[in-house]
């Protein structure tokens, strides 16, 4: 334990929330420090990083869907876990080692958040990830918990609190009372979805191809879960299917509304599954104390209105819903000490 506080001066310690579109890195004390695309790009056929492991983050989402026949921009996660292993070692190590300081010796001391419902060779791949990519010691948290944290619930009280964190490859839906998770569920519906749903839509409609960032502006920009008070139209560059040249066309937010039905429903059947195995007590107490959305995906407009529709429950959208699962592995970590038994390390495996 001394020994663990000596050599923690000569390093940093960090949270980690490691998501299928983008990675967080908070440090205690200091807060969100990092915050880029989970996007790396690779030599094509090889798992080598390029420009000496710089073409990490921002960059490489620049590329993405842009990329000469020579280079992939790849996306190491999906669904929340790990895809592609040693590409996720090389990114992890970039941010480490961003974060960490290259003068730095000693690794550090990382939590990192993952989605409730990975299997033990998930997590496995992400300790030996964290570890081959320079981490001291690496400990695992549940992502709902990290969520509700970073919330502001009263996670570890008597009383039940509820999360509904939407990032880009999972839905977290968890019911917490006294510093644990009640009940959830891990669905693998969430923001991708919602791209991919924009595209194949396009593709149906207008016989036009899109690219990811191109449906995720759509999204963003026009996109609802329910009607809005002002509908509006964009305009939609892409490859026409048909004649294979580019072209444009104007779209409407009540048709892109129409298409994020399926996920949108996915989401909401997700939250009522979990509500009806919440123990009568707990939903007694969700009566009061409602639901909290977080993630990117909770962005979406009208949906904390569509699921407080289904429900029948209060919903708000947390403070800043993109960062809460990395603040609350920062909270975490400034309770390292007295938490820690409560935590998945990899000293356990």
């Amino acid at each position: 334990m001394i020994f663990d506080r000596l050599v923690g001066l000569f390093s940093v310690d960090m949270g980690i929330d490691l998501g299928t579109c983008n990675t967080l890195v908070a440090v205690r004390g200091q807060g969100i420090v990092l915050n880029e695309p989970s996007v790396v790009a690779v030599k094509k056929g090889t798992n080598q990083v390029l420009k000496n492991g710089e073409a990490v983050g921002w960059t490489a989402k620049e590329m993405l869907g842009k990329t000469p026949g020579s280079i992939t921009a790849v996306r190491p996660l999906k669904n929340g876990v790990i895809s592609d292993f040693e590409i996720t070692e090389a990114m992890l190590s970039y941010f480490i080692r961003k974060v960490n300081g290259k003068s730095k010796i000693i690794g550090p001391r990382v939590v990192v958040s993952v989605p409730s419902g990975i299997t033990a060779v998930e997590k496995r791949a992400v300790f030996d990830s964290c570890e081959r990519a320079g981490a001291r010691r690496t400990y695992l948290i549940e992502e709902p918990i990290a969520a509700a944290i970073g919330a502001g619930l009263p996670f570890a009280e008597a009383t039940a609190s509820m999360i509904v964190d939407i990032g880009g490859g999972t839905t977290e839906v968890a019911i917490l009372s006294l510093a644990d998770i009640a009940t959830c569920e891990s669905v693998r519906v969430a923001g991708d979805d919602m791209d991919e749903a924009i595209i194949n839509h396009m593709k149906r409609t207008y016989n036009m191809m899109i690219g990811e960032q191109t449906a995720e502006r759509i999204k963003i920009e026009i996109g609802s879960a329910s009607p809005v008070s002002a509908e509006t139209t964009m305009d939609v560059r892409g490859r026409d299917m048909i004649s294979g040249l580019p072209r444009r066309t104007e779209v409407s937010s009540e048709e892109i509304r129409s298409a994020l039905q399926e996920p949108v429903q996915g989401i909401v059947e997700a939250v009522t599954r979990t509500l009806e195995r919440a123990e009568p007590e707990l939903a007694a107490d969700l009566v009061e104390n409602g639901i909290v959305m977080a993630g990117g995906g909770a962005l979406l407009r009208g949906l904390c209105q569509v699921v407080q529709k289904a429900t029948g429950l209060d919903t708000r959208l947390a403070d800043d819903p993109l960062t809460c699962v990395a603040r609350g592995t920062c909270i975490y970590l400034e309770h390292l000490e007295e938490w820690k038994s409560t935590l998945e390390n990899d000293m356990d495996g």
